[in-house]
């Protein structure tokens, strides 16, 4: 039976999608079997991000209207056998779309799989509760800045009301250099303001992001190690958190804090 695992955010824009993307490849990496849902309908980039975009055939709004069957509207990743991905449509349909339906979709799935990641649509409208019942897991990702905290915590109070297992934050685009200098909210900070557990930190990592726009991934730069890190916590239920500021520490770390603030 797959564990399902919504991927939310309260603010748009702080990598919810790239952050469920790398996961379910660490995942896989691992040797568990993975599928990646998108229920972001009509403002879908998970297939963009997985570069899938050219191989759908079928869709999850497909599969809710009765045009295929669930299997028919998974995409298998070439290059991870055992990660799949079931994307949205690129405009709303004419059919509902509900919490049960979905659900329904996902349970006739469940025994294929040891993961299922559901991508959300950020915010707290009809799109997040729709998802988030679908879950028994939520993982909450924001950034350090006040505006994403800020909506992180009314996503956080909406999940309240679902009874989920777990409630789990990952921070992305951590800045180790402006960690050291103070500018920029620590992590203890964030979980005191959230008061969740951190499962994983992602430092702002350059390559990561220039590869999430066409479809690549990397297992050599620090975002990818941070994500290694996070599939192991969420497998084991480990805490081990991925250090942003070790390459700005010492002689050659304030050489690198120097140059990037020059850039």
């Amino acid at each position: 039976m797959a564990r399902k695992i919504l991927i939310t955010s309260g603010k748009g824009g702080v990598g919810k999608t790239t952050v469920c993307a790398n996961l379910g490849v660490r995942l896989a990496n691992l040797g568990f079997r993975v599928l990646l849902v998108d229920t972001d309908i009509g403002l879908n980039n998970l297939d963009v991000v997985m570069g899938i975009e050219n191989k759908i055939v079928f869709t999850l709004t497909d599969v809710i209207a009765g045009k295929c069957r669930p299997k028919q509207a998974l995409v298998e990743d070439d290059r991870f056998p055992t990660l799949f991905v079931m994307p949205s449509a690129e405009s709303t349909p004419d059919i509902q779309i509900t919490a049960e339906k979905i659900s329904d979709v996902l349970a006739r799935l469940d025994q294929m799989f040891d993961y299922i990641l559901i991508d959300c649509p950020a915010g707290i409208g009809n799109g997040f509760h729709r998802a988030a019942a679908c879950a028994e897991e939520a993982i909450v990702v924001v950034t350090p800045h006040i505006s994403s905290l800020r909506d992180a915590s009314k996503v956080v109070a909406k999940l309240g009301n679902f009874h989920l297992l777990s409630i789990n934050l990952v921070i992305n685009r951590v800045r180790g250099d402006m960690l050291l200098s103070g500018e920029m909210i620590s992590v203890e900070k964030i979980m005191e303001i959230l008061d969740e557990s951190i499962l994983g930190v992602i430092p702002d990592d350059d390559a990561l992001g220039a590869l999430s726009t066409i479809g690549a991934f990397s297992f050599g730069t620090s975002g990818t190690r941070a994500f290694a890190i996070l599939a192991e916590n969420l497998q084991n239920g480990g805490r081990k958190i991925y250090d942003c500021t070790y390459r700005y520490r010492g002689m050659v770390g304030t050489i690198r804090r120097n140059l990037r603030r020059r850039v």
